[in-house]
């Protein structure tokens, strides 16, 4: 049974967020729930926890994300929607987003530009889709949908790809612009998707970025990623979130926020998760790199 609760508002609303300086997030998994939940000294503009584990409403964690939520502007980030699903959506899975929503009240909801559900069955991964008409219908349908379900805008999060469709008519920068265009939902931008999707299905990066609509990005992640070898001079590059953010991903950060400007960022780690320092230490560098697109943009 769902807890009810006043719904006392967090610090930071929507709006003023809009007008703090500090716009640097990580995202709060489990072990440092209990961590973050007790420390009064932590220096983090917001946080992101995956919706999924939080749909009880109820137990240990939620009351850690619900004490966090009062010192910290929450954004919600969920696996499970499938809105590229050809069978539409799961009107009880929408009701449980909707369920958190209500008691949580994010600055932020998102999801991924992906399907993982087929015939009531749930399957354990960010399924990749066509690029083309069909597609775009489907995904409009069903954002359409949500946001009307939800009464909020969502952003749809780029994916990590490893292949591409030969019946795609559109580039995914194209596609995405033109699902934004129709829907006005907007893009949560991951950097380090962009990069390796990049080096596994031969584009650049940057020119996937220069093709982004800039008035449909919302949001942006970083984070780690690993290379597998697949032949003697081919490596496979997983969107694996299990290490330290790598150079070239944070040039590519440095070259998105010439674009977009600046937007809540976040770093994702959740795998082999380290000590709340180590995060924290990555966010410091997001922070570094804001400060001085800033100084450029300053002195320019």
């Amino acid at each position: 049974m769902p807890i009810n609760r006043p719904h006392s508002k967090p610090i930071y609303s929507i709006t003023e967020f809009d007008k703090e300086p500090n716009p640097v997030g990580i995202g709060l998994r489990y072990p440092h729930l209990v961590q973050f939940s007790e420390q009064q000294s932590v220096q983090i503009g917001w946080v992101e926890v995956h919706s999924e584990n939080f749909y009880s409403l109820g137990g240990p964690d939620f009351e850690y994300l619900y004490k966090i939520r009062e010192r910290y502007p929450v954004s919600l980030h969920g696996i499970g929607m499938s809105l590229g699903s050809v069978n539409g959506l799961d009107d009880g899975h929408i009701a449980l987003v909707k369920g958190l929503i209500d008691i949580i009240d994010p600055f932020l909801i998102s999801d991924h530009l992906s399907w993982n559900t087929v015939s009531n069955k749930f399957l354990p991964d960010l399924l990749p889709t066509p690029f083309n008409n069909e597609s775009l219908d489907i995904f409009a349908d069903n954002i359409s949908f949500v946001q009307d379900k939800l009464q909020r805008r969502i952003l749809l999060e780029n994916p990590s790809t490893y292949f591409e469709y030969i019946n795609s008519t559109y580039s995914e920068p194209e596609f995405l612009n033109a699902l934004m265009q129709k829907t006005g939902a907007g893009i949560l931008l991951d950097v380090n998707n962009v990069y390796i999707s990049g080096l596994n299905n031969g584009w650049s990066p940057r020119d996937y970025i220069d093709a982004i609509n800039p008035s449909f990005v919302e949001e942006m992640h970083v984070s780690g990623h690993s290379q597998k070898k697949i032949l003697d001079n081919e490596s496979l590059y997983i969107d694996s979130h299990d290490n330290l953010v790598c150079d070239e991903v944070w040039h590519l950060f440095e070259f998105a926020l010439k674009k977009f400007g600046i937007l809540p960022t976040m770093v994702e780690w959740d795998i082999n998760i380290p000590a709340l320092e180590v995060l924290l230490g990555e966010a410091a560098k997001i922070d570094y790199y804001m400060t001085q697109a800033q100084e450029k943009k300053t002195y320019a």
